[in-house]
């Protein structure tokens, strides 16, 4: 018999794009998914033929997204940004649209942001699954992730779980004027209070808590949820090119040795800024081609007449970073699963949020190096390239662990997982 299962995320197509990969399974498999998110996800949503649920805010509410773009990327204020004016505001039109959405859904699932649908599911009473999509979501004390905002929490690592458990109380004391928002929409509703802070332990389903990465990144902690389960990277990066940006593109990968790969995910190009010149500047010294993606309804980089570099808005990334010599990114989860699964050399570039976590981790695994995004510039770029182009251990590691990676089928074993219930 068909399920409906309703997903709900909200972000950038690094937040929708796992569950499209998850849809896409359960479609295979005749069920019925649907996701609920931000109107500006649409198109690629049903392009897949996968049903969509409009949930607020949508794009009329976000304004400029170059103006919250920039404040989503401050090192210290972004998440209290994206919080207090992007979440809470719109807490009440939230839940009634999910509301709406899940009025006949056999299972809900929800993203770390999406509050309001832990509210749905026990007034509606339906079984719901919680997702993350990176280990920081996790906020583990004994695999302690990288925090952007606290980068000198890392000079900690050593002295155990103590110190990060005490930065984690501190976060949930400075976070409780968010929780008294929530708290009081849930008084309305007439339920509960709920089991943690909402955007810590209350993020996590009691009945299942599904972690939409690879264990090569974070193998499960003590201190995890006890019912968490890792599924792999539900592996899925766009619909299929149109004919002319296709031919385009073999032309200039056939045209000459492997480029560099230049890509930022799909909401740090915004804040750019000289990234793109940097990037050329670094091609040139060393001699390479490249190849930059730069994002949709993005002033693009003047390249005058040369032809060794090519700029696309927008191309899936697994038409591109099996076929570089190295691939340069900014490390948010969807960007750094399809960099794992190409198999090639990374050099990662972290701005902000997960992206310093997901960094350090990769550069653990042995597959990358790290440049912060802040201190990029063409001799930095060209100087890392150069000892990542010359590392063959690193290749090597870079190979084995793509291989691992793909071989997971992260979308099959989430939808698998969804399915057991």
């Amino acid at each position: 018999m068909a399920k409906r299962i309703l997903f709900a995320t909200f972000g950038s197509l690094g937040d929708v794009f796992p569950y499209i990969g998850i849809a896409r399974a359960l479609l295979r498999r005749g069920h019925r998914p649907v996701i609920a998110t931000t109107d500006m996800h649409r198109d690629a949503i049903e392009a897949e033929g996968i049903e969509y649920a409009p949930m607020r805010p949508g794009a009329a509410e976000f304004g400029d997204f170059s103006g919250v773009a920039k404040k989503l990327f401050h090192p210290i204020r972004g998440p209290e940004f994206l919080i207090g004016t992007l979440v809470l505001p719109y807490l009440r039109q939230a839940y009634e649209d999910l509301k709406h959405a899940a009025s006949d859904a056999d299972l809900v699932v929800s993203h770390p942001i999406t509050v309001t649908l832990p509210m749905v599911a026990e007034k509606l009473g339906r079984p719901w699954v919680s997702t993350v999509l990176s280990p920081l979501s996790l906020f583990s004390a004994v695999d302690p992730p990288v925090f952007a905002p606290l980068p000198w929490l890392r000079a900690l690592r050593h002295l155990g779980p103590g110190p990060y458990r005490a930065v984690f109380s501190l976060i949930k004391t400075a976070g409780r004027q968010w929780e008294h928002e929530i708290a009081g929409l849930r008084s309305e509703l007439g339920l509960a209070s709920p089991r943690g802070p909402a955007f810590f332990e209350g993020q996590y389903s009691p009945m299942f808590n599904l972690a939409l990465f690879s264990r090569l990144l974070a193998e499960p902690a003590s201190d995890w949820p006890a019912n968490t389960r890792t599924s792999g990277f539900p592996l899925y990066d766009g619909k299929p090119l149109d004919q002319a940006t296709a031919e385009r593109l073999s032309h200039f990968m056939q045209a000459g040795d492997p480029p560099l790969a230049f890509v930022l995910g799909s909401s740090a190009v915004m804040i750019a800024g000289h990234f793109w010149e940097e990037a050329i500047e670094a091609s040139r010294a060393l001699g390479r081609r490249a190849i930059l993606i730069t994002g949709r309804d993005q002033p693009l980089p003047d390249l005058g007449n040369r032809d060794d570099i090519a700029v696309f808005p927008y191309l899936p990334y697994s038409l591109v970073f099996p076929y570089a010599a190295a691939v340069v990114h900014q490390a948010g989860i969807g960007t750094l699963s399809q960099a794992l699964a190409a198999r090639r050399p990374q050099l990662i570039v972290p701005v902000a949020f997960d992206q310093p976590d997901n960094a350090a981790r990769s550069k653990r695994l042995g597959v990358a190096r790290v440049l912060p995004f802040r201190r990029v510039t063409a001799p930095r770029l060209a100087g890392e390239l150069e000892y990542l182009l010359e590392d063959r251990t690193l290749a090597e590691r870079a190979a084995h662990t793509g291989a691992q990676v793909f071989e997971e089928h992260g979308a099959t074993a989430a939808a698998d997982a969804l399915l057991e219930l």
